[in-house]
């Protein structure tokens, strides 16, 4: 008898450790997850506010976001995408872009394009480029990624729209044409489907088809 309570106190010490282990895991789960959701957004916000700066519009850009798919450009899934206004009316599109052909895989962009169909900014979010060399996509180690603002493209074929190597407007990097050339040409596409899609994206009212007055004599 002794011996089976000994086991019983034994099980059930066990199995309370296992539950309060199980809440601890679970509790600490939960705190993580939301912390990186946390972190995630932050770091999302400063990208989009360095493109569009909060003192130049009247609402709030991760408010502001809508789901679109965007296969296009580079994307399986549905994404997220952004409006920036002032007084109501669209100003700039936020809209995230994926350049497959990195030098060391996709390289993850937003692009924020203005009304007039010029660059308001492009940001890269994520990138596994070579330290150095292909990194200097980022703001932090180069201001390259500024050579676009206020551009625009001259139509979907436009030969300006390449880096300099290729005949083109852009500067590529010293000992790397890969990046900068894949990221050219992600903005590029951002800017076709824009000009091809203006109207949803600025959520512009639908051309009306003029009415045939007929005249009688």
């Amino acid at each position: 008898m002794q011996m089976f309570s000994a086991m019983k106190t034994s099980t059930v010490a066990i199995s309370f450790f296992a539950v309060v282990c199980a809440a601890v895991i679970a509790i600490t789960q939960v705190t993580t997850k939301t912390k990186i959701a946390d972190n995630e957004r932050e770091f999302r916000a400063k990208a989009l506010y360095e493109i569009v700066p909060r003192s130049s519009i009247d609402n709030q850009l991760l408010e502001d976001a809508f789901e679109i798919q965007l296969a296009e450009l580079g994307h399986k899934a549905p994404v997220t995408a952004y409006r920036a206004r002032k007084e109501g009316l669209v100003n700039t599109v936020i809209i995230p872009v994926v350049a497959p052909d990195g030098y060391s895989g996709n390289i993850h962009l937003i692009v924020g394009i203005n009304a007039d169909a010029t660059v308001a900014g492009v940001r890269v979010l994520a990138h596994k480029e070579t330290p150095g060399l292909g990194d200097k996509v980022e703001t932090k180690k180069s201001d390259w990624i500024l050579s676009f603002n206020a551009k625009s493209k001259q139509g979907t074929v436009d030969s300006a729209w390449a880096v300099q190597k290729d005949g083109g407007q852009f500067d590529q990097f010293t000992g790397a044409t890969i990046t900068p050339r894949a990221v050219v040409n992600a903005v590029g596409r951002a800017l076709d489907y824009f000009a091809a899609n203006r109207t949803f994206l600025l959520e512009l009212p639908p051309e009306t088809t003029p009415q045939t007055v007929e005249v009688t004599n």
